[in-house]
């Protein structure tokens, strides 16, 4: 059996992000995989990159809730992140879990002046919803920088297959279209698994 991880970065139980990680858990779990849920707010993940944090670094080590968030990083072949974005970016407390998490010496390494990716073998999906209209963020190609700079942080660490979907408009959208984004969740992580 497969194994995915699907890290969950929204405090409200009730949001477009939490459908998401439903439907993901769902259909990942009908098609073979054992699922794990990493729900960084229930956990109350501590994002904050500490100096502490440097100093196991360079010892080789890690502090226990990063370890444990490794190893089920670690054991997982598919990666999926389900979050909403906020001030243009992913949450404070998901880009600072991928800060502690995926570090030196467990995603990624420095051998002959080149840096390696330690993470090959894994597959990456992105799910990232806007409260703003897909006409804005194209506007000036920002969604094309977003993905590029969502998608770049995992092949930086050896992650060959990296994809990422947009909704737009969430707040804004009925609910047929809402659902129309969940098929597309379904779709897209068919995709990747196939």
């Amino acid at each position: 059996m497969k194994n995915a991880v699907i890290l969950y970065a929204h405090p409200n139980p009730k949001s477009f992000s939490n459908a998401i990680k439903e439907t993901a858990f769902d259909f990942l779990s009908k098609n073979g995989f054992n699922v794990e849920v990493v729900d960084l707010y229930s956990i109350n993940f501590n994002p904050i990159l500490s100096a502490k944090d440097f100093e196991n670094i360079q010892q080789g080590t890690a502090s226990e809730d990063v370890k444990k968030q490794q190893e089920i990083i670690n054991k997982s072949d598919l990666i999926v992140l389900a979050f909403p974005v906020w001030w243009y970016n992913m949450p404070a407390i998901l880009k600072g879990y991928i800060d502690r998490v995926f570090s030196y010496g467990f995603a990624y390494a420095i051998e002959d002046d080149k840096v390696k990716g330690l993470l090959k073998g894994k597959k990456v999906v992105i799910f990232a919803n806007f409260g703003g209209s897909e006409e804005e963020y194209k506007r000036d190609n920002f969604d094309k920088c977003l993905s590029k700079t969502f998608e770049e942080t995992f092949r930086f660490c050896g992650i060959g297959l990296v994809k990422t979907k947009f909704f737009y408009s969430v707040p804004y959208v009925d609910d047929s279209v809402r659902k129309g984004y969940l098929a597309e969740v379904e779709n897209t992580l068919k995709e990747m698994v196939g």
